[in-house]
């Protein structure tokens, strides 16, 4: 019987195909720290469709924006929102992009969003110049993570201490347009029993939008401040022991300050300055605290079972603040119709001096925490007729969302904003939301020969609550004027399969059911759909090709209100959509080819056609997101129906470089059918990067990026409120250092 997995990396321009090499031995099991947190395993051999972005890959792009990175990946959709991919917005194979709130996101294994439970939406985002790999799951295999099992999941895995014993590091920086300074470090250190890691990330930017204000004035940034710290030990037994064991603790905290708003332009605005920004929106501001704690047990026989338990907490504090109202009208009712709010318009644009009041900002300050304990326990069964592993766990968790909100009154005068009225704390909004959850699971990968199968199975146990508090009791003494209670109770199964064909030729399929919790304090039906997957991927010598088509058939789809879906409902209520079905086509293919001067030319395409995307009802639309009637037919906002990503790269000894092309069609802002009116249109685009990479020593490269390469134009979104442009060319000069 196999024991350990060792995985190594074939990178293919732009796509990695993980190889895995099986053996009876393991010289040091405490090297492996990838084994304990990669959910994939090896993406050739899995019954699915699953990709892993390796440390490999990901140096190549040096990219710090997890939308840029994800583009690599079939079957993924996102949407651009401050053009650094702060707050990203990330669906797949057709859950809906709205903050990243419909797919599990998690960092080493453990689940990362603010409070994945009560309130999904992923305000919070793991720095990507942390991350050493990308895991996206998607189809049954999404069931071992949950609870997120329609679309699936993207597991991103931090810097790890390296394999080598003794001390070593690196050193990447790099300095920009925009005033752009971006740094990633780390230092670590491989013993025999005691293994540290200490890293940081550091970044600023004055941002690329230009904002309105009193002339000759500077008026100040539209970027971001970024920083990120993290801290790794572990302790490991002697691996030639007959069982190992292991003790891991990871603990981080990350610090943000944006300049971001959601206000964005009229049409007649945009086509005359894409890159403007409103004087009413000069005092938004995001600020972010993060801090989080993983504490891991890891064993190993080093025969047939293993077995790893992790104890989690993370801690999250936003204050968003940001434009709420102007003259008594919403931000998107002025930018949809600048004539008819001429009065608003003015003051929003600070083209006319406004009176005391006429301007809200809200604090949207919100406390979260996400904390419980996890594990699973994995067991090798040799027959002869089957080879058989047998995994099983657990998820013990709780989660909260506190919003204690209040609105704050300004006046415009000389295009400034002048603060008129402070406002109460939690005069706003005074409401605390919980969830407990219990969840299992059991799965199998078995071996009959050429026909693999993984079966599974998910209980999801919930529990919550929603505590409304009165916006005139901030502190919360005479308790809460309403109380909603809501249990939900999920069994999800799925299965995978595989045969092999041939060596370099594999068919697969899989079903299994889709589901997404409520949010606390929600009427909306759990969301619930079957899904399909088929497909075949073949490997020969240096190239592959994977097709896969899949189909998400939903018996009820929900809709989520948040502020980027801007409207007039209320933040975190859910909307049922009914029937929705969607369906498409995943093509990666990968070679990579020697020139007779000794060149490596690597070559990658993945192309995503989602033929469908359509609700199966009419029904009237709470949800501002999809619009106000929803008829048959209709297809959902914010899925183009074409994207590809074309690559093509060239390494030599010292010089090497890559281009990568990425194209989406056009979609629309509102649910529709037919042509796309003017008003919801969203352009098709390319954008392509650059890189070149110099080596000067074989611890020293210098390297130049250019992130939108032609500097093109586009529309990034329409909502919540008017347009939002793309990232403008950004051109840095970096240097990376090993130590």
């Amino acid at each position: 019987m196999v024991t350990k997995r060792m995985t190594n990396a074939l990178m293919l321009g732009g796509l990695t195909l993980m190889s895995v090499t099986l053996s009876a031995q393991d010289n040091n099991p405490a090297n492996e720290a990838l084994e304990n947190i990669i959910i994939v395993g090896n993406p050739a051999d899995v019954s699915g469709s699953a990709h892993v972005l390796d440390k490999e890959e990901l140096s190549i792009s040096k990219a710090s924006d997890m939308l840029r990175i994800l583009r690599s990946v079939p079957g993924v959709y996102i949407q651009e929102e401050d053009g650094f991919g702060l707050r990203p917005n990330i669906g797949i194979r057709g859950t809906g992009i709205d903050r990243s709130g419909k797919i599990a996101i998690m960092e080493d294994g453990v689940l990362i969003a603010p409070a994945p439970y009560t309130a999904s939406s992923a305000y919070y985002f793991p720095t990507a110049r942390r991350m050493s790999a990308i895991e996206v799951l998607k189809g049954p295999s999404a069931v071992a993570v949950g609870p997120r099992t329609t679309g699936g999941a993207v597991n991103m895995i931090s810097t790890q201490i390296p394999d080598e014993m003794g001390m070593s590091g690196e050193v990447d920086i790099r300095a920009g347009n925009h005033d752009l300074t971006d740094a990633h470090s780390y230092l670590a250190n491989r013993g025999e029993r005691f293994s540290w890691l200490v890293e940081t990330v550091q970044q600023h930017t004055n941002g690329f939008k230009e904002l309105d204000g009193p002339a000759g004035l500077d008026n100040g940034d539209t970027g971001f401040d970024l920083q990120d710290y993290m801290a790794k030990m572990q302790y490991d037994t002697d691996s030639s022991a007959e069982i190992y064991q292991s003790l891991r603790v990871k603990i981080g905290a990350t610090q943000q300050t944006s300049n971001e708003t959601y206000l964005g332009l009229t049409d007649a605005d945009y086509k005359t300055n894409p890159y403007r920004r409103y004087a009413a929106s000069a005092r938004d501001q995001f600020n972010g605290h993060h801090e989080q704690m993983q504490l891991s047990y890891v064993i190993d026989n080093n025969d047939n079972w293993r077995g790893e338990v992790t104890v989690y907490d993370n801690d999250f504090h936003r204050d968003w603040f940001k434009l709420q109202k102007i003259g008594g009208k919403s931000q998107g009712d002025i930018t949809g119709d600048p004539i008819t709010n001429a009065v608003a318009y003015g003051y929003m644009t600070g083209a006319t001096d406004s009176p005391d009041d006429a301007i809200v900002l809200r604090h949207n300050n919100r406390f979260y925490n996400s904390k419980g304990v996890q594990g699973k326990f994995s067991y090798d069964i040799d027959m002869s007729a089957m080879d058989a592993t047998i995994t099983a766990g657990f998820r013990l968790h709780e989660d909260y969302e506190d919003r204690q909100q209040r609105e704050d009154k300004f006046r415009m005068e000389n295009m400034e904003l002048v603060n008129t009225t402070l406002a109460a704390p939690s005069s706003k909004t005074n409401r605390f939301s919980k969830s407990e959850v219990t969840s299992y699971f059991v799965s199998a990968d078995l071996s009959m020969g050429n026909l693999s199968l993984s079966p599974g199975v998910r209980m999801e146990e919930l529990d919550n609550v929603r505590y409304d508090y009165s916006t005139s009791d901030p502190t919360r003494a005479a308790g809460p004027t309403k109380t909603k209670i809501r249990a939900e109770d999920a069994t999800i199964f799925g299965v995978g399969a595989m045969y092999k064909l041939t060596d370099d030729l594999r068919l697969i399929a899989g079903i299994h059911q889709g589901y997404q919790p409520p949010g606390a304090g929600s009427k909306a039906k759990a969301e619930e759909s079957m899904n399909f997957e088929f497909g075949a991927r073949a490997m020969v010598s240096n190239s592959m090709l994977e097709v896969i088509a899949f189909i998400a058939d939903y018996d009820n789809v929900v809709g989520t209100v948040t502020a980027s879906t801007g409207g007039t409902a209320n933040i975190g209520d859910q909307y049922d959509g009914g029937a929705l079905k969607v369906q498409g086509l995943e093509i990666s293919a990968a070679t990579s080819m020697t020139t007779s001067s000794g060149l490596e030319v690597p070559m990658s395409l993945q192309y995503t056609l989602t033929s469908k995307a359509d609700f199966e009802t009419n029904f009237a639309s709470g949800f501002d997101g999809w619009g106000t009637d929803v008829v048959k037919g209709d297809r959902l906002p914010y899925m183009a129906k074409n994207q590809m990503r074309a690559s093509i790269g060239v390494a030599g000894q010292v010089l090497s470089a890559n281009v990568s092309a990425n194209y989406t069609s056009e979609s629309r802002a509102l649910a529709g059918q037919g042509g796309v009116p003017g008003d919801q249109l969203i352009d098709s685009r390319w954008v392509i990067d650059a890189i070149a990479n110099y080596k000067v020593s074989d611890r020293v490269s210098a390297y130049v990026k250019i992130d939108n390469l032609m500097n093109e134009v586009y529309v990034a979104a329409r909502r919540p409120a008017g347009l939002r442009p793309g990232m403008e060319r950004q051109l840095s000069f970096g240097m990376n250092i090993q130590l």
